[in-house]
C-alpha cells in the first residue's frame, strides 16, 4: 500500500476558517502529511491545530484579507495550496421576505465575498507556484435549497460555487486546479449551534435529524472531510478541477 504520510512535504498551505472545525481538521491532516500551514480566523480555539502557525485575520475587508495574505508569505516564503473554510450560518426563523437585507449583505460578505478577497489576494503567489498548485473552497447550502431559516446563506454559497467553477477555467492554462467540497451534516461547534436552533424551532431531536442520512443515519465528522480535501489538493487529484464534491452520507439531495 502505497504511503501518503508525507505526501505535501515542501508544501505551503493556507487554510482560511483553519482554527477548529472543517478547517482545522483540514490543517492538522496536511500537517500530518508534511505541509507547513498558516491557519487564519478571527480567534484562535483549543482546538487549532498546535503544529500550524495561527495568523489572526478578518476577510470581511479587502485590506484584511490582503493582510493575511502578506502575512502568510512572510511565514511561509511563497504559497502552494489555499484551502478556503471561512463562513458562517446565522438561522433567521422567518420568511424570506422578513429577513432584513443587512443578513443578506452580511451572509454574502463572508460566505462569498471572503472567499473571493483572500483568492485575488494570494493568486500572484498560487501562479508562481506552478503546477500542483490548488484551491479547494468549502461550500454547504450552495446547491440544495436549505429553505428560509438558511436562504440567505445558501444564496451566498451558491455564488461561491459559481465562482469557483468559473475561476477553475480561467486558471487551468496555467496548472491552478479549483475544486469545491460540499458537506452534509458535519459534527462540529458552528455546524451544532445551527442544527439545535434549527432542531428546536421543529421540534425534532437530533436523533430525528440524523435519522435522514442513509449513511448510518448519523452527522458525519470533521476528520472526514478533510481527507477528502487532502485527496483533492494531492497530486493524486492532478487531473480533477471545476467540480463540485459531495459528502454528504447520501443525506438529502446532496447526496
Amino acid at each position: 500500500m502505497q504511503d501518503y504520510s508525507k505526501e505535501f512535504k515542501g508544501k505551503r498551505v493556507l487554510v482560511t476558517g483553519g482554527s477548529r472545525g472543517i478547517g482545522g481538521a483540514a490543517a492538522q491532516r496536511l500537517i500530518d502529511g508534511g505541509a507547513k500551514v498558516v491557519v487564519t480566523a478571527r480567534a484562535r480555539h483549543e482546538e487549532t491545530p498546535a503544529e500550524a502557525t495561527f495568523v489572526a485575520g478578518d476577510l470581511r475587508s479587502k485590506e484584511g484579507a490582503e493582510a493575511v495574505a502578506k502575512e502568510t508569505v512572510r511565514i511561509l516564503g511563497g504559497l502552494d495550496i489555499l484551502i478556503h473554510s471561512a463562513g458562517a450560518a446565522r438561522v433567521q426563523l422567518l420568511s424570506m421576505d422578513q429577513i432584513p437585507e443587512a443578513e443578506w449583505l452580511d451572509s454574502l460578505d463572508i460566505n462569498f465575498l471572503a472567499g473571493l478577497r483572500i483568492t485575488n489576494a494570494v493568486l500572484p503567489e498560487l501562479k508562481k507556484s506552478g503546477k500542483g498548485a490548488s484551491i479547494v473552497y468549502v461550500s454547504a447550502g450552495g446547491k440544495m435549497p436549505f429553505g428560509g431559516p438558511l436562504s440567505h446563506y445558501g444564496a451566498a454559497k451558491a455564488a461561491l460555487n459559481n465562482y469557483s467553477q468559473n475561476l477553475a477555467k480561467e486558471l487551468a492554462p496555467s496548472g491552478i486546479r479549483v475544486n469545491v467540497v460540499t458537506p452534509g451534516p458535519i459534527i462540529t461547534p458552528g455546524g451544532d449551534e445551527v442544527r439545535k436552533t434549527i432542531t428546536g424551532a421543529m421540534g425534532i431531536t437530533d436523533e430525528q435529524f440524523f435519522a435522514a442520512v442513509p449513511l448510518q443515519g448519523r452527522g458525519g465528522t470533521a476528520s472526514e472531510l478533510a481527507e477528502p480535501i487532502a485527496f483533492l489538493v494531492s497530486d493524486r487529484a492532478s487531473y480533477i478541477t471545476g467540480h463540485n464534491h459531495f459528502v454528504t452520507g447520501g443525506w438529502g439531495e446532496l447526496g
